[in-house]
């Protein structure tokens, strides 16, 4: 039972990375399509940082997650998987925005989910062993 229950929890994780990989790679087909007519290479190094940007909070909140405990290690799996979708569904335009212009998707949502980190990560640190205790 504790074998299957650890099994599926390393399926979740491995889903995660994977789809975290995924999300990059779309969110920049997506934004470089985009912002395919830009000319300034300086713009361009921007968006690409602030759109990558909450892949690696994600990341390093993944590689944080071996300390947490189970379940908000799960919470944050299922966030990573989340996040990674939406952001992709987001940036195809899938379902446009009306009225907006191109690169809004690409402001927003990273806005968006580093609050939705950044809240995740404030309250993995109430719920990890002995991130109470003070040294």
């Amino acid at each position: 039972m504790a074998d299957s229950h650890s099994s599926r929890q390393n399926e979740l994780r491995t889903v995660a990375l994977i789809l975290l990989g995924l999300g990059v790679v779309g969110s920049l087909y997506f934004m470089f399509k985009t912002g395919s007519d830009q000319k300034s290479i300086l713009l361009l190094g921007l968006f690409t940082a602030w759109v990558l940007s909450p892949f690696a909070g994600l990341l390093f909140a993944y590689r944080l997650s071996k300390r947490w405990t189970e379940q908000m290690a799960n919470r944050l799996y299922r966030a990573i998987i989340l996040l990674t979708t939406v952001s992709v569904i987001v940036y195809s335009r899938m379902f446009p925005l009306l009225a907006t212009p191109p690169a809004f998707p690409f402001l927003v949502m990273p806005f968006l989910s580093w609050l939705a980190i950044v809240s995740l990560l404030l309250l993995s640190r109430r719920h990890t062993p002995n991130a109470n205790k003070q040294t």
